[in-house]
């Protein structure tokens, strides 16, 4: 769980330690993951085939009904599996402890016009999302700039669509925007799109995949424009993963698809608990 080197995403922040090791004089700064992704993605460069992981991660500053600071993630990798099949088999998991719900998919797009009645969101304005958010009669937001197009789609989706996802179903959201692609690949159909996917049940989203982007170049091509953001919006920026970096260049990820699993959320839905922390033995609240 510690690495010398952390994620670059803008939107995570890493627990850190100074770890002092024999011998030498001074601390070093570790940090612990807040995804097994990137040593896992150094297994599968070094052949270690389908993987899983099922443990502890952490991240910093997040709490809240559905945050919690340290939980338990659910992440695996399979090899040769497309994004509609890494779905299907992340929608068959979570249907061994909700039972046997329906599944429904839908792209991000097809989501904006059943929810929200924007007909094609990769095209709208910020204009046109602001309206939405006027027409679902949410109240009115402040601070952000009138035309900044990102966040007024991020707010309906938040605030009008993902409430209504998943209801009585589990709903398997694809086809994000390419600019949220994180590591996944861009879809070789539509460039604007990139090839990952997000499942909800009840309004809660309970896991995040992709199919994975494997060039090495690209890959930190994406890790420095993540950094940039973060400088650009004042936030610490962290050590690269140059050991991934090398992986991906000498071994090269296999063709694969992987997903993240919220195991706490996923349990919480299936007792019907309101707070993480009703299915934590130890919350960050009593630790």
């Amino acid at each position: 769980m510690l690495s010398q080197s952390a994620t670059p995403d803008r939107h995570l922040d890493s627990l850190k330690t100074a770890v002092r090791l024999p011998g030498q004089s001074s601390t070093h700064i570790y940090y612990l993951h807040t995804s097994p992704e990137y040593p896992m993605k150094r297994l599968l460069c070094a052949g270690s085939g389908d993987i899983f992981y099922l443990g502890k991660v952490f991240r910093n500053g997040d709490l809240s009904p559905r945050h919690q600071v340290e939980f338990t993630m659910l992440e695996w990798y399979r090899l040769g599996f497309s994004l509609a099949e890494m779905m299907q088999e992340t929608a068959e998991v979570i249907q061994v402890v909700l039972g046997n719900l329906p599944i429904e998919v839908l792209t991000y797009q097809q989501a904006f016009l059943q929810y929200a009645n924007l007909a094609n969101i990769h095209n709208a304005t910020a204009a046109e999302c602001r309206a939405c958010l006027r027409a679902f009669n949410l109240p009115e937001v402040v601070g952000v700039e009138a035309d900044d197009k990102a966040l007024w789609e991020q707010l309906v989706l938040t605030e009008v669509i993902e409430p209504q996802l998943g209801v009585d179903r589990i709903t398997c959201l694809s086809h994000y925007p390419a600019r949220e692609a994180a590591l996944a690949q861009i879809s070789t159909g539509n460039p604007q799109e990139a090839l990952r996917f997000e499942v909800f049940v009840h309004g809660m989203e309970l896991a995040n995949g992709y199919q994975e982007l494997q060039e090495a170049g690209a890959t930190h091509r994406r890790f420095q424009q993540s950094l940039q953001q973060r400088q650009a919006d004042g936030v610490e920026t962290v050590p690269l993963d140059n050991r991934l970096l090398a992986g991906l260049t000498d071994a090269g990820l296999p063709a694969c698809s992987g997903v993240a699993l919220g195991v706490d959320r996923l349990f919480s839905l299936a007792i019907g608990a309101h707070q993480l922390s009703e299915v934590m033995t130890f919350s960050i609240e009593n630790a």
